[in-house]
């Protein structure tokens, strides 16, 4: 993959659309954002490595920090996360735009303290 239209269009089912939304709100969320692809996944950098979000088997994965799961931990009880530093959306769930806009903050946040 060259970059992430390429990376998107790569899966031809719910992972596509849920991979569409976030991106999305992502771009939305910080326009000014770089996009690339990195470690073979969409990958977004803002004042330093932001996230990445990638389509698995069962889910789409928002990557994140350790420190952004531990502050949402509460709005996180609905998805499964490894504690680390990946939030785990069904392919049977929404995306919960809101809480995705709240941790991309965060991590602006962090990035610009």
């Amino acid at each position: 993959m060259n970059n992430v239209d390429e990376y998107i269009e790569s899966f031809s089912d719910k992972r596509k659309d849920l991979l569409k939304q976030l991106r999305q709100i992502i771009k939305e969320t910080i326009p000014e954002v770089e996009e690339k692809i990195s470690w073979g996944v969409p990958t977004y950098y803002y004042h330093g490595y932001l996230l990445q979000i990638a389509g698995n088997k069962n889910h789409v994965g928002f990557y994140t920090t350790p420190t952004t799961l531990t502050y949402f931990k509460e709005e996180l009880k609905d998805y499964k996360t490894n504690g680390k530093n990946t939030m785990q959306i069904s392919l049977h769930q929404e995306i919960p735009t809101q809480l995705i806009k709240k941790m991309i903050l965060f991590r602006v946040k962090e990035n610009t303290q």
